[in-house]
């Protein structure tokens, strides 16, 4: 059984983008920008906001943080949205959800010039990416690619089951996967909360992708030896024994689904550090894109 490190794999790229923003100075180019806009104080969204921030600072970027409050309008964010759109300076942003219930979270996205939308959350890039035409993917799916392919798993003719239909990682990953491409070339399964025998479906998978954010669903009867398991859940479960009061728990029982596999991503420091390492080569590609 193999451990997927995804810390030390976006440790890697980081330090690949960072190297490549150096030589785009060098040559006397801008180096890229993120802006993000973060409404509200919660937990979850603060930290990963500051990761991203760190991260543009270890890849040599410029990042600006724009803040709200809970109370923000959506015509005040709207406004926002369209400011950041029409600023050279700006290579790409993110609207970190969720967003207060008064507001539009598709609203929102669909304002976003797709040129700046380094989320890929924009139809016009979900469009692109189901019909594999350039586009930004969304980060986390997107991780989960470099992730496969950086430790060379075979995944064509593979049955890969997706667990979990998110428009944030359950479909554009199952998009991504069955495409003519490595990593890809799959026949994709889709299993969701109307899936009835999910146990029976996964047990034939080759490859399981768990993005259902409910701890410790898959479980190693559920599972063949062999697998390739792909971790995307990371949800707070009170743990009084930590200083936080809280641990992370993936989707998968790691005790028992952990033998079976022939590949498997721990949570934490497994998908989690792609995602941010995800968004960082979107906004390189954005730099990219509006130098041509």
């Amino acid at each position: 059984m193999t451990i997927i490190d995804g810390k030390q794999t976006a440790a890697d790229i980081k330090a690949e983008i960072a190297k490549e923003v150096e030589e785009m100075v060098a040559r006397g180019e801008r180096r890229p920008h993120l802006a993000a806009v973060l409404v509200g104080h919660d937990g979850g969204s603060e930290t990963y906001v500051a990761n991203k921030v760190k991260s543009c600072k270890e890849c040599g970027f410029e990042s600006t943080l724009i803040r709200y409050e809970d109370d923000v309008t959506e015509e005040e964010l709207l406004d926002c949205v369209a400011q950041l759109n029409a600023d050279e300076s700006i290579d790409g942003f993110i609207v970190q959800l969720p967003l207060p219930k008064h507001i539009s979270e598709q609203k929102i996205i669909e304002a976003i010039d797709p040129k700046k939308d380094v989320d890929g959350f924009h139809p016009e890039n979900v469009g692109r990416m189901a019909i594999g035409l350039p586009c930004f993917v969304s980060a986390t799916p997107a991780g989960i690619l470099d992730l496969l392919d950086r430790y060379h798993i075979d995944t064509k003719g593979k049955h890969c089951v997706v667990l979990g239909r998110s428009n944030i990682v359950g479909r554009p990953m199952a998009e991504l996967m069955m495409q003519k491409r490595q990593p890809g070339n799959c026949t994709v399964t889709v299993c969701h909360s109307a899936t009835p025998n999910i146990p029976d479906i996964t047990r034939t998978a080759d490859i399981v992708i768990a993005a259902l954010g409910v701890p410790g669903f898959l479980k190693g009867d559920m599972v063949k030896d062999g697998v390739v398991v792909i971790d995307v859940g990371t949800t707070r479960v009170p743990d009084a024994s930590r200083k936080s009061g809280f641990r992370l728990s993936g989707d998968v029982e790691w005790d028992t689904v952990s033998p079976k596999a022939s590949y498997i991503t721990p949570v934490p420091g497994g998908v989690g550090p792609m995602t941010i390492c995800s968004l960082m080569k979107n906004t390189l590609q954005a730099r990219k894109n509006r130098m041509k």
